[in-house]
């Protein structure tokens, strides 16, 4: 294929593939459960029986598959500094609204290019009332249908390439950006490499930075440091965040640390890869009722991804140094106008003074409702929160020249 040509895609998984997966769901040996463990040491052993038995005998992956087909899908070769050439796919949107607006979704771990499904006919809908967007959604490289990178160093800089030359490769050479999960740590940094000349304004369901210390924001430090006394509800925010990160960053750990000792099991074991990612599914979530297809579904896109379920967890080591430092290193605050979405049950709960350290915050929206995955679970409040950053009358209306998101 021609560098920098872009193909269609359809997605067929070979007959093999599904015979052996077939086989290792029939050949499991489960471990054993503490009685009344229920939730306490992660995924219970019910859930994971009844799931693997629904993959077996009721799941059908062709149907799905065709589902997923009438995407409109592509794929094109991206290059990437000192890296070679990646494939990367990728579905593409185009509204109706002939001055729609650009808008790349950019999703992380567990997530890929379907969690946002649910904000496709929302966001490309026309209407008097609100903006439309021509949307691009891409499976991150090692995630899903792209090429994975084959050296280790694949970081910050590099992923920001990749998003926006995929925006540039479509014509796009102004536009928009929404992150969730890993998506908005690489949205800082795409937006310090190609803030205000490509990336006009970006907006993020995860609102999540480093700590301000006494050198660097000395205002904000001695605010954090008053917080149990002057501001209580920033206060049981970091008390939350704090419960989460004790007990269930395990994950985030062996990824950041060791990936590739815990993708040999994740590569091998389809039912290992269901727990690993359906505890995530189900705690990360407030109170979701993901169905058992939803939840294979999910699951089924990483069994079958390109380069492999252990491809994806890498990102944590090549974006953390190994851990040794946060994943916001070499990215700088900006002044590209910045919108954030906050949802309840999210996993980290931050002082909203503290987004300021990002960027031009122009837009905030505080739910009920919603976890970690709103594109999935609440949709439409998510998709609304877009529509009135970009809407006429607010902060991010017209950033993008030409594109204002209506028809007029």
């Amino acid at each position: 294929m021609s560098p920098g040509l872009e193909q269609p895609f359809s997605l067929s998984v070979p007959h093999a593939d599904l015979e052996l997966l077939r086989t290792k769901l029939e050949i499991v040996r489960f471990p054993d459960e503490l009685e009344g463990a229920g939730w306490d040491h992660g995924a219970p052993l019910a859930d994971i029986k009844r799931l693997v038995s629904h993959w077996k005998e009721k799941f059908d992956w062709r149907k799905v598959e065709a589902e997923i087909n009438k995407l409109p899908m592509f794929i094109r070769d991206i290059e990437v500094e000192g890296f070679g050439t990646l494939n990367i796919h990728y579905v593409h949107l185009k509204s109706e609204v002939v001055n729609a607006i650009p808008l790349l979704l950019v999703h992380g771990w567990p997530g890929h290019f379907l969690e946002e499904k649910k904000l496709f006919p929302l966001l490309t809908s026309s209407s008097s009332e609100h903006p439309s967007f021509h949307v691009v959604a891409l499976s991150l490289p090692g995630f899903g249908f792209s090429e994975a990178a084959h050296k280790p160093g694949f970081a910050g800089r590099q992923y920001a390439e990749v998003l926006n030359k995929l925006m540039l490769s479509l014509g796009y050479e102004e536009y928009a950006y929404h992150g969730t999960d890993w998506g908005h740590t690489l949205g800082v940094h795409a937006v310090h490499h190609y803030g205000h000349k490509h990336i006009k304004a970006w907006h993020s369901n995860f609102p999540f930075y480093r700590a301000p210390t006494l050198s660097t924001y000395p205002r904000l430090y001695l605010e954090y440091l008053t917080l149990p006394y002057l501001n209580k509800p920033a206060y049981a925010g970091l008390v939350q965040t704090a419960k989460w990160r004790m007990k269930a960053v395990g994950y985030y750990t062996e990824q950041a640390t060791q990936p590739q000792t815990i993708g040999y099991s994740l590569a091998d074991s389809p039912v290992g890869l269901l727990a690993w990612i359906y505890e995530k599914l189900v705690s990360w979530t407030d109170g979701y009722p993901w169905t058992d297809d939803e939840v294979i579904e999910w699951v089924s896109i990483y069994w079958f991804s390109r380069a492999g379920p252990t491809a994806a967890g890498r990102i944590y080591y090549e974006m953390t140094g190994g851990n040794t430092h946060d994943s916001f290193q070499g990215a700088e605050r900006t002044t590209v106008p910045l919108g954030l979405s906050y949802f309840p049950e999210d996993l980290v709960q931050l002082p909203r003074s503290w987004m300021r350290m990002i960027g031009d915050v122009v837009f905030e929206s505080q739910h009920d409702k919603g976890g970690h995955f709103p594109g999935f679970e609440q949709p439409e409040k998510l998709a609304g929160d877009l529509r009135k950053m970009f809407a006429k009358g607010g902060p991010a209306h017209g950033v993008v020249p030409g594109k204002n998101g209506f028809d007029q």
